[in-house]
């Protein structure tokens, strides 16, 4: 059965994926509101929040190579193994110092905004669908940069 192509971004993606953002921005804010709080709640809290979203975002990539009827065989094992890189860099995040931590959720949201737009070239993808991850990559990148800035203070 062949996959169909939303034109238009479903309201639930839109609230979905903004909505996602509301601990990003809460975190940040958090962050350089309250330093007494700082490196025992809030940065730990923002670190491990982006790793999470970070492993989630890697699993889109999993499931274009499952759906994506335009990709070659190579294009689709590209696509499964990129799908699980998210996760292996979102891990160590976890368990370094947090402006390392920061670095490589930045890192792992960039490289794979890039993973997106190289996918786009070889497969249509929601035309909705870059606009929206690199505004949502831009703020979760803003916000872990953020974090880092605060926890060295």
């Amino acid at each position: 059965m062949p996959v169909t192509i939303p034109v238009q971004r479903p309201v639930s993606v839109t609230w979905l994926g903004y909505g996602g953002l509301i601990p990003f921005l809460a975190l940040a804010t958090a962050c350089l509101a309250w330093p007494a709080l700082r490196s025992t709640w809030w940065v730990p809290a923002l670190i491990g929040y982006g790793a999470v979203i970070l492993s989630f975002v890697g699993a889109l990539h999993w499931g274009f190579a499952m759906t994506l009827p335009e990709l070659t065989l190579r294009q689709r094992h590209a696509s499964f193994a990129w799908s699980v890189v998210p996760s292996l860099l979102a891990w160590p995040a976890l368990l370094v110092p947090p402006v390392a931590g920061a670095a490589l959720l930045i890192i792992g949201f960039a490289a794979h905004l890039v993973q997106d737009f190289r996918l786009q070239r070889n497969a249509p993808l929601a035309p909705w669908y870059l606009r929206l991850r690199v505004q949502l990559t831009s703020v979760a990148c803003t916000c872990l940069a953020l974090g880092a800035w605060a926890s060295m203070r």
